[in-house]
């Protein structure tokens, strides 16, 4: 065999492993967005979104004191303007259950109504509270349960006039932190080197070391009660079943080591969404086993920070300087 046949063969092979490998790395698109882009009016940047008892009337909340007001499913949204000593503030949660709500943010601020939003009163915080209120959970029948940014929880059951501590210290500055239904908590440090776990009835966060080299970027709550955990470089893991501290093998939904993952949401049992950076969405219909890339969705021009979905027909996605992407049908 002459010297440049074997050269010849040597690149073939070298090329045929190229394509190989690229067709395994590529992602698969789905067909059709379920998801339209929606620019609010505000640049400010949205922090959260939610629904009174009406699923038409809506609420976004997001810096500069940016409150907006929706009454067709968040088809369109209005601002609205609170009559506050500063408009400086940053709402960063806003939570109702049936027509009362609240509405926390910095510097330190809690809002509350009794009346769907049509009107909101200030209630006075301690001095002594440790830490900023970071999010709010409305719980009904003038009860809410309360975290700061360094990982305190409280609950009122008196509309805010009083405050009960459910933990004893704190969790330290956190990156993120979510809660699931039945009221535990699981909460990131701010350098996503560790998290920590906390249940209703324990007297302390119980603090958990990550279990791989990839610094954590946000935890939460899987529909069957485990926890997701999302980390740099676009890792997804679920814990066992029934473990805080136990992890499954971990998989990378976007096939790709550069993708950065920033939330996790379950439409139904089987359907999770992730999204990400630079505009990054991507979903599986079978609990994470595979997964289709939203490519429709690159080109708007935004990171991805929050998916939330009311029902299975409800969704929305919270994106930068007032984008939101509203949840249209099902996957294809």
């Amino acid at each position: 065999m002459n010297l440049l046949t074997k050269i010849l063969r040597q690149a073939a092979t070298l090329l045929a492993i190229g394509i190989f490998c690229v067709s395994c790395s590529h992602i698969q698109p789905l067909t059709a967005s379920p998801w339209k882009s929606i620019q609010l009016p505000t640049e400010s940047n949205i922090q959260d979104l939610t629904f009174t008892s009406n699923p038409q009337h809506g609420w976004v909340v997001g810096s500069d004191a940016a409150l907006l007001e929706t009454n067709d499913g968040g088809k369109t949204w209005e601002n609205r303007k609170l009559e506050l000593d500063s408009d400086k503030y940053r709402f960063t949660s806003i939570s109702f259950a049936g027509d009362e709500g609240w509405i926390v943010g910095e510097p330190a601020i809690l809002l509350h109504t009794k009346d769907a939003g049509k009107s909101w009163e200030r209630i006075a915080l301690s001095a002594k509270l440790p830490g900023i209120p970071a999010t709010i959970k409305a719980l009904g029948d003038n009860s809410a349960e309360m975290t700061t940014d360094i990982g305190a929880i409280y609950a009122t059951q008196d509309a805010g006039k009083n405050w009960k501590s459910l933990v004893s210290g704190a969790v330290g500055v956190f990156r993120t932190i979510n809660r699931s239904p039945e009221g535990k908590y699981v909460a990131v440090s701010a350098k996503g080197n560790f998290y920590s776990t906390w249940a209703p009835g324990q007297e302390s966060w119980e603090p958990h070391n990550r279990n791989s080299s990839r610094r954590v970027s946000n935890m939460g709550f899987a529909d069957d009660g485990r926890l997701w955990m999302l980390a740099r470089g676009g890792q997804l893991q679920f814990s066992s079943p029934g473990e805080t501290d136990k992890w499954e093998d971990e998989v990378f939904p976007g096939q790709k080591t550069n993708i950065g993952l920033l939330d996790l949401a379950y439409r139904t049992p089987g359907e999770v969404w992730v999204s990400g950076g630079s505009g990054d969405l991507l979903v599986s219909t079978d609990s994470g086993k595979t997964w289709l890339k939203d490519e429709n969705v690159e080109e708007v021009p935004s990171n991805f920070y929050k998916i939330l979905f009311f029902s299975p027909d409800r969704g929305f996605i919270i994106g930068q300087r007032g984008i939101i992407l509203k949840y249209q049908g099902e996957a294809a």
